[in-house]
């Protein structure tokens, strides 16, 4: 009978543990079912929120709209297209908001974290628009301050034209003198920039005249004044330098003489240098600079009503014959090296091909034909390096001779172990 009952207690825990089970999957319905309600209930905050967004962005839309209207009326439509840009685009904002509302308010239910996403992006897409609407808003109120200080604004304006009138007029006596003086090629950027400062005036002096008219019929002006001021900018700029050249092409001039002092003194080392290179390429180059800059400094005569240009081409020449100058000093410095390195690379070769004639010796006739061939060519690089006149290319077949010296008895060795 005991035995017949010893299934009861497995019977017991197992009935036990899927109650528990049983009861866990309630329990985390239930729970699941508490959350999706508690974020319902928070998505619905923000909902409201959302169709408060809509509500104002929509009457700031309609407001702006109409504002936009009275501009066109006022001001002409091609003055306020920028701002009539600004609230269309707050309008593709606002629907698109409005379709996302539209989708909220279907019947068919839909999750707590579709609403959470759609309210979301009505309150972006809202207060984007009101922000856009604000912008234009804010542009059409500074029009309408331009619009209204247009009248006060044009006696000043006029006076400024008048000044820089008279400037203008000092600028073309300041460029007659100077063309008495100077090449024409000296003075082409002063004219150029003379020929602007008039055409600049002129248009400025238009526009101040059509602003004038306009005022006068009651007519929106400030587009006028704001082409005015902006064409005596470019024209006050353009004076300015005129009036500056005079001092910018004596500074030239004083500019070439020190180039030219500094070029001659560059020429006495240069020469001094080119005399004693070892390197004839080197000398050969040199000296093609020197001629160039001599020729260069000989030359100013035909520059000296054009400081400018006299300048450029002393101070060209000055970096060529300072480059040239350079090249030979690292040219000539790899010669001494070279020489000063010379007899003990020799040296060198000298005992490592008795190294390599030893092992040859010492092998006798197990020694391939390889090690002798490298011992050859070591003997004949060794005759090169005492015979060849350029240091730096003896120098090289002395450390060749070395190698090919070094390879034959490493090859003598190997030969003479039986591998």
């Amino acid at each position: 009978m005991p035995d017949a009952l010893s299934w009861l207690p497995s019977l017991v825990v197992f009935g036990a543990a899927a109650v528990s089970l049983v009861g866990a999957v309630v329990g985390l319905r239930r729970l699941g079912v508490r959350r999706e309600r508690a974020d319902l209930a928070a998505g619905r905050r923000a909902e409201v929120q959302a169709k408060q967004l809509i509500v104002l962005a929509d009457e700031a839309l309609r407001d702006a709209e109409r504002e936009i209207a009275f501009a066109e009326a006022q001001f002409g439509a091609a003055t306020a297209r920028d701002t009539r840009a600004t609230v269309d685009r707050a309008g593709a904002r606002l629907r698109e908001a409005f379709l996302l509302q539209q989708r909220l308010d279907d019947a068919e239910p839909d999750s707590a974290a579709e609403r959470r996403s759609w309210s979301g992006r009505i309150d972006e897409l809202c207060r984007s628009a009101l922000a856009e609407l604000a912008a234009a808003d804010a542009a059409l109120a500074e029009r309408r301050r331009s619009e209204r200080g247009a009248g006060a604004e044009l006696p000043a304006l006029t006076e400024d034209a008048a000044a820089l009138r008279r400037r203008v007029d000092a600028a073309a006596t300041v460029l007659s003198r100077l063309a008495s003086r100077y090449d024409p090629s000296a003075i082409g950027g002063a004219r150029a920039a003379a020929e602007r400062a008039a055409a600049g005036l002129a248009e400025a002096e238009a526009a101040i005249a059509g602003a004038v008219a306009l005022v006068a019929d009651g007519r929106p002006a400030a587009a006028g004044l704001a082409t005015a001021a902006d064409a005596m900018s470019r024209a006050r700029r353009d004076v300015e330098a005129v009036e500056g050249f005079e001092a910018e092409l004596a500074a030239a001039s004083e500019d070439a003489e020190g180039a030219a002092v500094e070029l001659a003194a560059d020429l006495d080392a240069a020469r001094g240098e080119r005399d004693a290179l070892d390197d004839p390429d080197a000398a050969q180059s040199l000296g093609a600079q020197i001629g160039a800059a001599s020729a260069a400094l000989g030359g100013r005569a035909a520059f000296a009503r054009d400081p400018l240009l006299d300048r450029d081409r002393l101070r060209a020449a000055l970096g060529r014959l300072e480059g040239a100058r350079a090249a030979a000093r690292t040219a000539q410095g790899r010669l001494d090296g070279a020489r000063g390195a010379l007899d003990g690379a020799i040296s060198i070769a000298e005992g490592q091909l008795g190294v390599a004639r030893a092992a040859i010796e010492r092998g006798g006739g197990r020694v391939g034909a390889a090690a002798r061939t490298r011992l050859a060519e070591a003997e004949r690089q060794l005759r090169n390096a005492r015979q060849e006149a350029d240091p730096v290319a003896a120098l090289d077949a002395a450390r060749r001779a070395n190698a090919r010296a070094g390879d034959a008895e490493a090859l003598a060795r190997y030969d003479a172990l039986g591998r």
